[in-house]
C-alpha cells in the first residue's frame, strides 16, 4: 500500500512538473489578472482595451477613459493568437458593451509571418469573439510604426490595408489607422513619440491614440 502511494505521487509530481515546463505562453501573466479580479472588482460591462503591450503600458487609460467605464486587460508581449487563446480569460468574463483591439505588431518579427499570416490570425480572433458576442462592437487599433520594427515596415503596412479592407465589410466594427497619425507629414518617423526602446510609446505618443479612439467610444 505504501509503495502504491509513493507510486502515485510520484507520477502526480511528474504531471505536475510537466505542466509547468509547458504552460502555455503568458498563463502565470493571465492568472494574475484572474486574482487581481479576484480582489478588486472589476467594472460592469466596460469598454475593455485588448491586446499586447501597447495596451499594458497604457498606464493611464482607466483614468483618461474614466467616464467610459474603461478596462484595461493588455498583455505585453502577446501575439495575436494569445489573445484569441485567452479570450475565456481577459475578455468574455467581462461581459463589454464594446472591444478596443491592438494586437498584430509583435507578429511582424517572425520570418515566417506574412501580411496574410497576420489577416488570417486577426480574422480568426474576430471570429472567435464574435461566436460569443455577436453584436458587441469592436474597435481595432492598426499596428503602429515603431522605429524599433522599421525593418517590417512593409509587412506592417500590408497587414493593416488586408485587416483595414476585412474589417470594413463586418457590422459594428471600426479600424482606427494610427499608422499615418504617427508619422510626420513627410511620412516619417517619429521617435520623440516613443521612450528609449523605440518601441513603446511615451505621453506624446499616447496623446495621438487617446485623440483617435475617444471618439469612437461608448458611454455607460
Amino acid at each position: 500500500m505504501k509503495k502504491i502511494c509513493l507510486t502515485l505521487l510520484f507520477l502526480q509530481l511528474i504531471i505536475i512538473a510537466a505542466f509547468g515546463q509547458s504552460k502555455p505562453a503568458f498563463w502565470d501573466d493571465v492568472q494574475t489578472i484572474k486574482k487581481y479580479d479576484q480582489l478588486f472588482k472589476p467594472p460592469v460591462n466596460p469598454v475593455l482595451f485588448v491586446g499586447s503591450s501597447s495596451i499594458r503600458k497604457w498606464d493611464d487609460l482607466t483614468q483618461v477613459f474614466a467616464k467610459y467605464n474603461a478596462l484595461n486587460r493588455g498583455i505585453g508581449g502577446a501575439v495575436t493568437n494569445d489573445i484569441t487563446f485567452y479570450l475565456k480569460d481577459i475578455v468574455f468574463p467581462y461581459q463589454p458593451r464594446q472591444i478596443v483591439i491592438y494586437v498584430g505588431e509583435n507578429d511582424l518579427p517572425n520570418a515566417q509571418t506574412t501580411p496574410d499570416s497576420v489577416l488570417n490570425r486577426t480574422v480568426n480572433l474576430y471570429q472567435s469573439i464574435r461566436a460569443k458576442l455577436p453584436n458587441t462592437p469592436i474597435v481595432y487599433i492598426s499596428i503602429k510604426p515603431s522605429p524599433s520594427r522599421d525593418a517590417f515596415k512593409e509587412k506592417a503596412i500590408a497587414s493593416n490595408a488586408l485587416i483595414k479592407t476585412f474589417l470594413s465589410k463586418e457590422a459594428n466594427t471600426k479600424f482606427i489607422d494610427v499608422y499615418s497619425l504617427m508619422l510626420t507629414k513627410g511620412g516619417k518617423l517619429r521617435p520623440e513619440l516613443f521612450v528609449e526602446d523605440m518601441l513603446h510609446m511615451n505621453v506624446a505618443g499616447y496623446a495621438i491614440w487617446r485623440k483617435a479612439v475617444e471618439p469612437h467610444l461608448l458611454k455607460k
